[in-house]
């Protein structure tokens, strides 16, 4: 009988074998878009924040923090990918840590690989990023609300990640859901308020130092000038 498991990186031996292979068709297909989208989209000024973001999440991810009556946890990193290289390119880097990291440090099992990179990657960075999206064409152009929709997503991704776990596990026959999927929320519902609060902060200041590098949130409306200030260059009266 298996212990409960409360962790996104799912191991070996959870997942029936049908799950685990319907999982992988829909791993194998985001990342192949991603490869395309990747190679259509990204520029040599983009590739070195690539590797870079790519270096951060793997890191973050390796690092559990305590949460709650004894269980532990990590940030995800998909939201703050989807915000500075776009949804499928993010997708993409979440595959490359999730393999590295379960052939590498045995961290998620291999069969399971599928099922990580649909709960982190499709469900993490490629939702993220289109809620972003759209939170960003509903809400008032401007920075507060942009960084607003970057938290809540960035929470949410966490808890959608969270949830398909849980439901993937009881359908496995795993852990009933009514026993898992509480577990599950409840953990990450405190993690996702870390990722959201480190999200918004590394977002910020990606947007103060280096706006082009932010693939979303491009269309803020200008701050009004301050009263006497003089009007910007190349302005009529």
């Amino acid at each position: 009988m298996f212990d409960l498991p409360i962790a996104l990186h799912i191991p070996d031996g959870f997942l029936s074998s049908g799950v685990a292979a319907l999982l992988w068709v829909v791993a194998i297909a985001a990342v192949a878009i991603g490869l395309r989208v990747a190679n259509r989209d990204l520029d040599e000024a983009r590739v070195p924040l690539l590797g870079v973001l790519a270096a951060f999440i793997f890191a973050v991810q390796m690092l559990n923090f305590p949460v709650a009556g004894g269980t532990s946890g990590h940030l995800l990193g998909a939201t703050l990918a989807a915000v500075l290289l776009g949804p499928w390119v993010a997708c993409l880097v979440m595959a490359v840590v999730l393999v590295t990291q379960a052939f590498g440090f045995a961290d998620g099992g291999v069969s399971a690989l599928g099922a990580n990179i649909v709960n982190m990657g499709v469900l993490g960075a490629l939702l993220a990023g289109y809620l972003v999206t759209a939170g960003e064409k509903a809400l008032p152009k401007s920075r507060g609300a942009f960084l607003g929709v970057v938290g809540v997503v960035s929470w949410l991704a966490v808890m959608v990640g969270a949830a398909a776990t849980s439901f993937q596990l009881a359908i496995s026959g795993t852990v009933p859901l009514d026993t898992v999927l509480p577990a599950m929320l409840g953990v990450h519902a405190l993690i996702g308020i870390g990722e959201a609060v480190i999200t918004v902060a590394a977002v910020s200041a990606v947007l103060v130092a280096r706006p082009d590098l932010v693939a979303l949130g491009t269309r803020f409306e200008p701050a009004p000038a301050a009263p006497g200030a003089p009007a910007a260059a190349g302005s009529t009266s």
